[in-house]
């Protein structure tokens, strides 16, 4: 669905070829390896994903990416990006990944499964995107730089849950694919039933013990999983290179012949784009080339090296078996001396000479005499991206205080009981107003000296703004682990009517699992007052009134103009005078600086919100004190270049 993508909600990818000089030729596989134009191949490929960088870095990653020695790059195929409206297919690059948000309100669709709805929508846009690439010549038989597609993504758990349908549905998705007739080999990861022609092939942190399903086919690894993405109040995940190294070189030695980074690069979650719920803007993934367009050392140049020297063995690896012969408690295969042992380095005799091999390491001799490389000795220098201070300077500050939602605003919807988030928003915005009145009898007891009554909200997502007759009571929010979460707080309560307002914040939608359309976001209560003379008041299924998104929104497409919004009245202000106002717009003016280096706006000083430039959404940004507190809600930050747009953050 819109803004939630990740690996799990994609269902074609592609591997195109950095080879320079493109001919005809031919893709097919035997038992050990890809075989292009007749010859057996060990592959290195990169997962680069064209949405989550600025076009101007797509050359200089293509680049960086040869230059580290990858002779293919991976890419998804973004369904929504594409076909952001039934039977529209586009190419032009809106940001917003995974399943197109139409899909899930498609009368008596279920994802993902034997299901009549889902397959037809599947299947004209899966054909009309490799018309489009056939048109273009783009696949290997044609000349084309594509070598590989793939088909559906990790669906083996889903498969096991979907039973009889989930089998029906693969054995569908295989059959499809391959009458499209692209005259190249499709696979389908972590998914053991791949029918044939189609090979399945292993995602993970390791794959050594993988085997595909057929002894006809090659041993491939999808995503080797160089780190892992990060969630807002979460950590930031690293994997050593040389755990890496190691796991690439084992596969390599145990038959493996084709090896694809997830990620090379991550790049950036551009606007309300996300890996599913509670992921940053920032998908880094630890990768070798940075969120930035940077390399990042000593896992790019250690890589790079491992690459050089497993080619050096490619021809003894893919033209006869290998030999595995047993040194004491470890093994060699070929010209790979493996320990693997954690700790304790060994010492090993092999063709009368010894080797030192530290502990979990793999030495390489592609002469079966010199190491020239061992997966645990990581040489050079480390790379520190440091962020420093530009001298750009911010402006002519305005400030713009959203109005909390009332009964007496206009209203998307007045109805009685409480409405899944989505199926109201449609996923145009992050938020949903939703709004009650509370009568409280001028003789209740807390009027008069007694404790003030408790509200309690129960909510699935993802974060919650609470405010009593316009005032700000408090904040919540879940975690990617416990989406569902509960406020509950004193309320100031007057005699009469009272307005009871919630701001129910969508970060990411959910991209995997069985029926994973029916999941719901929001407010779906119970929603209940405590502490009044009556008891409780469960408010469930009172007259509720929702508004889609903030006033604020509307007022983007005035970015980077001097138009101006009728109902939005922006007040000459500094950011620390506003700091702390809730529900505050900022927008400022500079100069964008001079040169094509990387830059990033340092949002550690902000508490939640959105960054937008020259109209741009560049992403969402949620502090760590924010998400363990819950104090301050929503600010925005909206600034305007006076010369370029800032093409990357």
């Amino acid at each position: 669905m819109a803004a939630s993508s990740g690996s799990k909600s994609i269902f074609m990818s592609i591997v195109l070829s950095l080879c320079l000089h493109l001919t005809l030729s031919s893709v097919t596989y035997d038992n050990k390896a890809l075989i292009i134009n007749g010859q057996r191949r060990i592959l290195f490929s990169g997962s680069i994903h064209y949405p989550r960088s600025s076009h101007e870095m797509w050359e200089g990653l293509i680049q960086k990416a040869k230059d580290g020695g990858l002779d293919v790059i991976d890419t998804y195929v973004f369904w929504n990006v594409h076909e952001p409206s039934p039977g529209n297919v586009l190419f032009s690059l809106k940001l917003s990944f995974g399943f197109p948000v139409w899909l899930k309100f498609v009368q008596g669709i279920s994802f993902r499964t034997d299901n009549k709805p889902f397959k037809h929508a599947m299947q004209n846009f899966t054909q009309k995107i490799v018309l489009m690439m056939k048109d273009e010549k783009l696949f290997k038989s044609q000349g084309g730089p594509i070598i590989l597609s793939q088909i559906e993504n990790e669906y083996e758990p889903e498969r096991e849950e979907f039973g009889s349908a989930g089998e029906a549905y693969i054995k569908w998705a295989a059959e499809m694919a391959v009458e499209l007739n692209t005259e190249v080999p499709w696979v389908m990861c972590k998914e053991e039933d791949a029918p044939d022609p189609v090979i399945n092939t292993c995602n993970g942190f390791y794959c050594h013990s993988f085997s595909p399903n057929k002894p006809s086919k090659p041993k491939m690894w999808t995503e080797a999983w160089t780190g892992w993405f990060s969630d807002f109040g979460g950590q930031n995940y690293q994997r050593p290179v040389e755990d890496l190294a190691f796991a690439v070189a084992r596969f390599i030695q145990k038959g493996g012949s084709f090896v694809n980074y997830y990620m090379y690069h991550g790049g950036t979650n551009f606007g309300r784009t996300a890996g599913g719920p509670f992921i940053t803007t920032s998908y880094d993934y630890d990768a070798p080339i940075d969120e930035y367009g940077l390399i990042r050392e000593p896992k790019y140049g250690h890589l790079k090296k491992l690459h050089k020297a497993i080619k050096l063995c490619e021809n003894a690896l893919l033209t006869a078996n290998s030999t595995v012969t047993s040194l004491g408690n470890y093994e060699e295969c070929a010209a790979f001396l493996s320990n693997y042992h954690t700790e304790s380095a060994a010492r090993v005799t092999f063709n009368n000479k010894q080797y030192n091999l530290p502990p979990w390491s793999i030495s390489i001799l592609p002469d079966c005499k010199n190491i020239i490389f061992n997966t645990a000795n990581v040489t050079g220098q480390r790379s520190h991206v440091q962020m420093l201070p530009t001298n750009v300077t911010f402006h002519s500050w305005e400030t713009f205080n959203e109005d909390v939602f009332s009964l007496e605003d206009d209203s998307t919807i007045t109805t009685v009981g409480l409405l899944e988030q989505l199926n109201v928003t449609r996923d145009t915005s992050d938020y949903l107003w939703y709004s009650t009145s509370v009568n409280i009898s001028s003789s209740d007891s807390f009027l008069h000296g007694g404790e003030r009554p408790t509200l309690s909200v129960q909510s699935r997502g993802h974060a919650l703004h609470v405010f009593v007759n316009g005032q700000l009571t408090g904040s919540a929010s879940g975690t990617r682990t416990y989406k569902r979460f509960t406020f509950r707080g004193n309320v100031n309560l007057h005699a009469g009517v009272n307005t009871i307002s919630l701001l129910s914040i969508a970060v990411g939608l959910p991209n995997n699992g069985p029926h994973f359309e029916s999941y719901k976001t929001g407010v779906l209560g119970p929603v209940v007052l405590h502490g009044i003379d009556e008891g409780k008041r469960d408010l469930s299924w009172h007259k509720w009134s929702y508004k889609i998104g903030l006033q604020g929104e509307a007022m983007v497409t005035g970015l980077g103009s001097q138009s101006s919004i009728p109902f939005v009245s922006w007040v000459p202000s500094s950011l620390e005078h506003k700091k702390q106002q809730p529900l505050t717009w900022y927008k400022a003016y500079f100069d964008a600086p001079e040169g094509d280096e990387p830059l990033a706006m340092d949002m550690s000083s902000m508490n939640k919100g959105q960054v937008l430039i020259n109209g741009q959404n560049i992403g969402r940004y949620w502090t760590a004190s924010l998400m363990l507190y819950s104090q301050v809600p929503c600010s925005q930050i909206l600034v305007e270049a006076k010369t370029e747009s800032i093409d990357s953050l």
